[in-house]
């Protein structure tokens, strides 16, 4: 197992692409080549499978390696080229008047998804592009704007079916499965606004008006059918914050989550043999083969209990307690 505690304090992700980097630049690793499945790459490094991808996905973003269908990850410039038919000598395409509004944001989320919502800034979008590091303020005024649009973007992509009707709960499980799964590709998404501070795009909205339109015809006043909306969304807006925590965690360590745990059994083992805490112990220590935090799981059967709590409320068209 390759030592992952290197001297330069760089995260294990930067040192795994140094590598691959090296090796290319050495012959080790040709054009063409296959480069280490993300598997073989935690497996060697000793690190999560999410660090092995944020390095594979860093070297994608320098041009250094490429996906082939049905192949995987090879080292770039390879391919046989296709014959081209004779056309005139033109000038090269100019990046600067081909830019646009929507490569400016595609570019965005591409940062954001391999390196987190820490590392994107205008300057990193330009050089994505290729282009003068000002030129991205011609068309969005900074980054927070861009991130509006950016988060607009993302919840655009799972739309729901225009007009569908249906019950109730087959329609909120359904809203609430899509805004999960536009987290789970997009783990910054989370990070972006607080549940107070709701972030008002078109395409959240839509969303909104699924969960709500699905509500209709319950007798429930305005405000507790708002705040069945506002309830459902947070339950995904809650378990979605951990995500990218998640990702980041085992890229500064090097470490999964099983790894992290293992290296604390001693602690945990002092803790519950104190008896400080004996229905927590007794509840760890029926885990004969421990316990998988899952946040999938966990959306599910949360999303489960919320909606079996909310039945007799939304049937009944009362309003959920706590309402005014």
């Amino acid at each position: 197992m390759t030592n992952t505690t290197g001297a330069t304090g760089e995260p294990p992700y930067r040192r795994i692409a140094a590598d691959i980097r090296r090796r290319i630049a050495e012959g080790a690793l040709s054009p063409g080549d296959p480069v280490p499945s993300t598997r073989r790459l935690a497996a060697e490094w000793g690190v999560a499978l999410a660090t092995a991808t944020k390095a594979l996905a860093l070297l994608r973003l320098e041009g250094a390696v490429e996906a082939r269908p049905r192949i995987g990850t090879v080292v770039a410039g390879t391919g046989p080229a296709a014959p081209q038919p004779r056309r005139r000598p033109s000038a090269a395409p100019d990046p600067e008047r081909e830019l646009s509004l929507a490569r400016i944001v595609r570019a965005a989320v591409d940062i954001a998804d391999s390196e987190g919502l820490p590392a994107l800034t205008m300057r990193a979008v330009a050089a994505r592009l290729g282009v003068a590091p000002m030129s991205p303020y011609r068309h969005v005024p900074g980054k927070d704007d861009l991130v509006l649009l950016m988060a607009d973007a993302v919840f655009g992509e799972a739309p729901h079916p225009a007009g569908a009707a249906g019950e109730w709960r087959p329609r909120l499980e359904l809203g609430a499965r899509t805004l999960w799964s536009v987290h789970r590709r997009h783990p910054w998404l989370a990070q972006v606004g607080p549940l107070t501070r709701p972030l008002l795009v078109p395409n959240l909205l839509a969303h909104a008006e699924w969960m709500l339109s699905a509500l209709d015809g319950h007798g429930l006043e305005p405000a507790a059918q708002f705040e069945v909306n506002v309830l459902l969304y947070g339950h995904v807006h809650g378990l979605a914050v951990h995500l990218e925590r998640e990702a980041n965690a085992a890229a500064a360590t090097g470490q999964s989550d099983e790894q992290w745990m293992d290296g604390r059994a001693a602690a945990l083992s002092e803790l519950l043999a104190s008896g400080r805490f004996p229905t927590f112990a007794r509840v760890v220590g029926s885990f004969r083969d421990g316990y998988d935090l899952c946040l999938d799981s966990l959306f599910e059967s949360g999303l489960k209990a919320l909606l079996d709590g909310l039945a007799p409320i939304i049937e009944g068209g009362a309003a959920p307690t706590g309402s005014n």
